[in-house]
């Protein structure tokens, strides 16, 4: 049995469909990636899991259990990291987490020991008596983290639990992730970081404009990365004339504009069957009148398959 299950789930804000028929099983066990661009429906998707948010239709499960009509049986069994935590002015390390554990019904020893126990899971014990409030980011969500071990839950649902963290700090809590998947938790993780979820995630599902794209293991989806050629260029200008004069030349099977640090970027995929040189690409182009400021063959990874299997659309 799956446990974590969406039949045909679907959530609508008035006119605006967020989630539309969404269709997704992760196993026990499992740590599944959950990408898309802004927009897409993640956060919906996770809040509904999460039993915060009710679907307009369709089912959603945890455990087996079925939001909607059995929150107080899932409620037990998940943890529920958001890309932001907030906490009561002058509360401490110690004092958030035991605040915490007494919502959970554990008193005295009991609770005692489990703090201490997630403390030292996360590597916070030097961090128990600071303030919540003056923990930098990658702390405070260690601490988040900490917050939802307290009662041991199957499943762990987290969104973006590495945004806005430095390298260190998102190392960091890498390291921690694998270490609860050892620990066989469940968990399904939205993050925009795809390379850290190729190294940690043993599936993956892409979402765009409310519906799945793919959903699978994670070797399926690179293998989906193999299949032509992915070229980027850079120029030093004119990106929307250089992307509609490739999409007409026959071997070019799409174009994308992406941007990177705030600098456009033209996504050239090859048709593998047609056998188009890369060298073809910027011999158009400079004919064209068109300057090439930098060129590459792109490695075949989790960022390839989401950008061949998305259009950039969001809800």
């Amino acid at each position: 049995m799956a446990m974590i299950e969406t039949v045909n789930l679907t959530k609508k804000y008035g006119e605006l469909t967020a989630l539309d028929n969404l269709n997704l099983s992760i196993e026990a066990g499992e740590c599944f990636g959950f990408i898309g661009p802004n927009g897409a429906g993640k956060t919906t998707t996770i809040k509904i899991l999460a039993t915060l948010l009710k679907p307009t239709w369709g089912e959603a499960r945890v455990d087996g259990k079925t939001v909607g009509y059995q929150n107080n049986l899932i409620r037990p069994v998940i943890g529920y990291v958001p890309d932001f935590m907030g906490a009561y002015e002058d509360m401490v390390v110690q004092e958030y987490l035991e605040f915490f554990a007494a919502c959970y019904g554990l008193h005295g020893k009991a609770r005692d020991k489990v703090v201490g126990d997630v403390l030292e899971l996360t590597d916070l014990k030097h961090k128990r008596f600071s303030e919540v409030n003056g923990l930098s980011r990658g702390m405070q969500q260690r601490l988040s983290v900490a917050r939802v071990l307290l009662h041991d839950p199957k499943v762990l649902l987290m969104d973006e639990p590495n945004s806005g963290l430095d390298p260190r700090a998102r190392i960091e809590m890498r390291e921690l992730l694998k270490e609860l998947r050892r620990m066989g938790k469940t968990i399904l993780i939205s993050s925009h970081i795809l390379p850290e979820l190729a190294e940690l995630c043993t599936s993956v599902g892409i979402i765009e404009q409310g519906k799945l794209a793919y959903a699978g293991r994670m070797e399926d989806a690179m293998a989906r990365a193999h299949r032509g050629t992915l070229v980027r260029i850079t120029l030093e200008d004119r990106h929307e004339q250089a992307a509609e004069l490739l999409r007409r030349v026959t071997g070019v099977s799409k174009v994308e504009i992406a941007s990177v640090e705030g600098k456009p970027r033209l996504d050239v995929t090859l048709d593998p069957a047609a056998g188009m040189a890369i060298s073809d690409l910027p011999n158009r182009l400079v004919t064209a009148g068109f300057r090439i400021t930098g060129m590459q063959q792109a490695a075949a990874d989790l960022e390839t398959a989401f950008l061949r299997l998305t259009k950039g659309l969001v809800a």
